[in-house]
């Protein structure tokens, strides 16, 4: 069950992002895909690595994470059964760090920190008054 405050700040989670957005998904997928032995790789550690990629360039592309997978389900399932090719998966990885570097995005430059404080505050507020009572 969603309380009043979470479906407010489930209606504020855009005031969270920025541009940077991007930049924390770029680095953190690079830095799994350095870990990542193409003699050896750990199939379902790549395929998390792409269904993350896949994310981030939702994200900037449309203002929000990529939850369902739909159409990528099975090739993500193929990746994880060690079904795919080490060069498809890089080739794959590659297209969509690339993608996310190119992407202007939709995501504002800075976050909407004072909508963010506004609604701490008034949460905080609502939950001293409730404790006073």
């Amino acid at each position: 069950m969603l309380t009043p405050e979470g479906g407010r700040l489930r209606d504020l989670r855009g005031a969270f992002l920025s541009r940077r957005a991007h930049e924390s998904f770029t680095r953190y997928a690079d830095a799994q895909f350095r870990r990542l032995d193409p003699a050896a790789p750990k199939w379902k550690q790549a395929m998390h690595l792409i269904r993350l990629l896949l994310s981030g360039r939702h994200l900037v592309r449309h203002g929000e994470p990529l939850i369902q997978v739909g159409d990528h389900r099975d090739r993500l399932l193929a990746i994880k059964r060690g079904e795919v090719p080490w060069a498809e998966i890089a080739a794959w990885r590659a297209e969509l760090t690339g993608d996310l570097a190119d992407a202007a995005g939709v995501l504002p430059a800075a976050p909407d920190r004072a909508s963010v404080e506004t609604y701490l505050v008034a949460v905080r507020r609502a939950h001293l008054s409730r404790e006073r009572v």
